[in-house]
C-alpha cells in the first residue's frame, strides 16, 4: 500500500475530532493536528482541545506542544507535520490529519512559498501600534498599504493581518504574491474528506458548544490569562471577547453571545475556504460512509 494521509476538515464543531480518531482507530494509526490554537498548552478549554479520554484513544501531534510565548506560523507548521507525518509512516501506512485551520492544511499538501524574514523591530512595531490602535487601525493600514490582502485575504483574523502588514512593510510585496507559486507533489498519497451540515444544525452545535465551554469554566480559564492578552496567541475568538467584558467594554451575556456570533462567523469562512478546494469530497459526519470511500480510494 502507498503510504497515505487521510485530511479531515471542516468548520469548528462539525465533528472532526470525533470522526478521525474513529478513522484513527480503524487503521491503528496516530492524528496530527491542523489547528492553529490547539497547540498550546495555556489553552484548553477556549479552543475545544480534545479531552483527556480523546488524547488516550490515540496518538496526537501538534496538541500541547507548544507555549503561548513561542511564536507558531505556517512556515513552522508545515515543517513540524512533515516530520510528523513521516514519523508515523514508519510505522504504519496510514496518517490522519485532522482541522479547521485551512493555511495550515495547504500548506502541508502544497507547501508554501518562502517570505523573506521580517526583523524583529518591525514585527514589534506592528504589535505595539495593534495593541494601542486595534482592529480599525489594522484594517485601514490594509486597505491603505496592500489593497490586494485587504480584498481577498483574512480580514478578521488579526494575527494574519498582522504578519500581512509586517510583509507589505518589508518587501513592499503582498504577502499573497508569496503564495501563488508552483504546487509541490508530496511523496505520499492525500485524501481530503470535508465534513459539512446543514446550516442552522451547525449553528446550534456551536451555541451549545460555547454554553459548555462556560459552565466547563472558560471564564476563570480567560482570567488566568489576563496578563497575556496581548499575545498572538490571545487574538482569538472565545478570549478576545471576555478580556473586553473583564475591561468593562460589555457585560457578561454579552461577551457570551459574541464568543457564539464570532464563532458562527468563523465557520462560515472555514467552509468558503474548504470549498473552494476541489480536491475536498464532502460528507456529512457519519463513520461507515467515510471509511468506505477511504477504504476505496487507497485500493
Amino acid at each position: 500500500m502507498n503510504k497515505t494521509c487521510i485530511i479531515v476538515a471542516g468548520p469548528t464543531a462539525v465533528g472532526k475530532t470525533k470522526l478521525a480518531i474513529q478513522i484513527a482507530q480503524h487503521f491503528s494509526t496516530s492524528i496530527i493536528s491542523a489547528d492553529s490554537r490547539q497547540c498550546y498548552q495555556e489553552l484548553k478549554i477556549g479552543v475545544a482541545k480534545p479531552s483527556s479520554e480523546e488524547l488516550k484513544m490515540a496518538q496526537h501531534y501538534f496538541i500541547n506542544s507548544h507555549s503561548i510565548h513561542k511564536s507558531v506560523n505556517v512556515v513552522d507548521y508545515e515543517r513540524y507535520a512533515l516530520d510528523a507525518v513521516h514519523s508515523i509512516f514508519n510505522n504504519n501506512d496510514v496518517a490522519v490529519m485532522v482541522g479547521g485551520t485551512g493555511l495550515y492544511i495547504k500548506a502541508f499538501c502544497e507547501g508554501m512559498d518562502s517570505i523573506p524574514a521580517t526583523p524583529p523591530e518591525l514585527r514589534d512595531q506592528v504589535i505595539d501600534e495593534f495593541n494601542q490602535k486595534g482592529m480599525d487601525w489594522l484594517t485601514k493600514k490594509l486597505h491603505e498599504k496592500d489593497p490586494v490582502y485587504a480584498s481577498n485575504g483574512e480580514m478578521q483574523n488579526p494575527q494574519r493581518m498582522m504578519r500581512a502588514l509586517e510583509v507589505i512593510l518589508n518587501t513592499g510585496n503582498s504577502i499573497l504574491t508569496y503564495q501563488k507559486g508552483s504546487k509541490l507533489k508530496r511523496d505520499f498519497n492525500i485524501i481530503k474528506i470535508g465534513l459539512e451540515l446543514p446550516r442552522q444544525i451547525l449553528y446550534d452545535l456551536i451555541n451549545t458548544r460555547v454554553d459548555m465551554m462556560i459552565a466547563e469554566g472558560l471564564i476563570e480559564e480567560a482570567k488566568q490569562l489576563i496578563p497575556f492578552k496581548n499575545l498572538n496567541a490571545l487574538q482569538t475568538v472565545g478570549y478576545s471577547e471576555l478580556f473586553d467584558y473583564f475591561e468593562g467594554n460589555n457585560d457578561k451575556q454579552r461577551a457570551i453571545e459574541l464568543i457564539k456570533q464570532n464563532t458562527r462567523h468563523y465557520a462560515k469562512r472555514q467552509l468558503t475556504w474548504f470549498k473552494r478546494d476541489s480536491a475536498m469530497c464532502w460528507f456529512q459526519p457519519e463513520l461507515e460512509t467515510i471509511l468506505h470511500h477511504i477504504i476505496q480510494s487507497i485500493s
